[in-house]
């Protein structure tokens, strides 16, 4: 099997019937089409229906045309006297208006196909991506690069999930991170930031070939083939269980090295974080009260942020900014326009997680069929109500990489 790039899209094409809106509309008079589109867009505007069009125009059997037009969104089941304002009321009175119920796209199309079938109700406004890269998410000259960071995503997985942030203008590595949810035999290993770790990159020059050349040490296969992998995301209770008096605990620097809710992705987004107050200090000093109540001056590590934008121009300064001058003014926003390489799906909270981070894109290997939030079991990347979202990938990876990597139900 070679390696594969798949979208998991945000929804799953639902029905149209399971994605309308009941409005109220009644048949007017072609003459009094302009005059009453004026006044129903002062006295009702439909806001959360920008694309569906007021007015439908119908043929019937005799070559007559007939118009309809939408007064406003219906509230229930009331009779339409109840759910008219006075201003809509008085509209309705003038030109004896015979109010019935029609339903409507909830959604704008998103495909042509979908729109045709949102016509068949009532007329809605169509617009296409003109760019294919948009539309897909990514670039053909990308993939080597995108399956290389899986690779290196799986090799850093020892014990659980494996994350790693990358800034995709520069192809550098921002954080990474394992699950830290209870203790390990062995030590984790790329959990803490350091600058050497931002200076890795991954290489662009891998092949192009169904493999991509990319191999793992038999030692590595070997211990993904127990069946006592403990996948945070996949099994979040896995910290209760009993461990040995062998195990030894996670090096700890006056802190908690282990914590239920240390999935991979939240400590590498942690860690992401901790880059930037290390890579940009700031020397703004603010007064806060110490514990007599006294002002004192103390450093405020936290400096404003820059949002970051996807043009060509700030993604050159983004780039520069990260192998030359480190400026104060050029520090990320969280983490946005970043991707995420994850080696198993995550869970509700950590997909969550990432849209809070507004990373743009989301890479994983294996799917979680526990609690997977990003097609496994849930798809909260097409929840439309949030207020971010990203895009969504399934890395198709070989079978020598997927040995041994699959979840066992009677283990978790």
């Amino acid at each position: 099997m070679a390696w594969e790039l798949i979208e998991v899209p945000g929804n799953l094409n639902p029905s149209l019937q399971d994605s309308t809106v009941d409005v109220l509309a009644t048949k007017i008079d072609p003459k009094l089409a302009n005059t009453l589109i004026r006044q129903l867009s002062q006295v009702c505007p439909l806001e959360n229906l920008r694309h569906v069009k007021r007015v439908r125009r119908r043929t019937e059997c005799g070559g007559k045309s007939e118009l309809s037009i939408i007064l406003c969104v219906s509230t229930g089941s009331e009779p339409c006297s109840i759910q008219f304002s006075e201003d809509l009321q008085k509209i309705v009175d003038t030109y004896q208006l015979s109010p019935f119920t029609a339903k409507v796209a909830k959604y704008c199309a998103t495909s042509k196909e979908e729109w045709e079938e949102q016509c068949k109700l009532w007329p809605t406004s169509y617009h296409p991506a003109h760019d294919l890269d948009i539309v897909r998410g990514f670039q053909e000259e990308e993939l080597p690069s995108i399956f290389n960071c899986m690779k290196t995503a799986i090799q850093l997985s020892k014990a659980g999930n494996a994350a790693i942030i990358i800034d995709p203008s520069s192809m550098q590595i921002i954080a990474k991170a394992t699950d830290q949810t209870h203790k390990h035999d062995t030590p984790e290993e790329g959990n803490t930031f350091s600058e050497a770790n931002a200076d890795v990159t991954c290489s662009l020059n891998a092949s192009t070939d169904n493999d991509c050349n990319l191999s793992l040490p038999g030692s590595f296969l070997s211990k993904r083939n127990s069946l006592n992998m403990e996948i945070s995301c996949i099994n979040p209770w896995g910290w209760m269980r009993k461990r040995t008096c062998e195990q030894k605990p996670l090096p700890c620097d006056g802190c908690f090295a282990w914590h239920p809710l240390r999935h991979a992705p939240m400590v590498a987004i942690e860690n992401a974080a901790e880059r930037d107050r290390t890579m940009f200090p700031s020397s703004t000093s603010i007064t806060k009260p110490d514990s007599n109540g006294n002002p004192e001056n103390c450093c405020d590590n936290e400096p404003a942020k820059r949002l970051k934008t996807d043009t060509k121009d700030n993604e050159q300064s983004s780039s520069e900014s990260f192998r030359g001058d480190l400026s104060e003014t050029s520090r990320p926003y969280l983490c946005t326009g970043f991707d995420i390489y994850l080696v198993w799906e995550p869970c509700t909270m950590c997909a969550m997680a990432l849209v809070h981070h507004r990373f743009k894109r989301v890479f994983y290997a294996f799917p979680n069929p526990v609690t997977g939030a990003l097609g496994g079991v849930y798809r909260l990347h097409g929840e439309r109500s949030l207020n971010h979202h990203y895009n969504v990938f399934r890395v198709s990876v070989p079978e020598a990489y997927s040995n041994g990597l699959k979840y066992c139900s009677k283990e978790c």
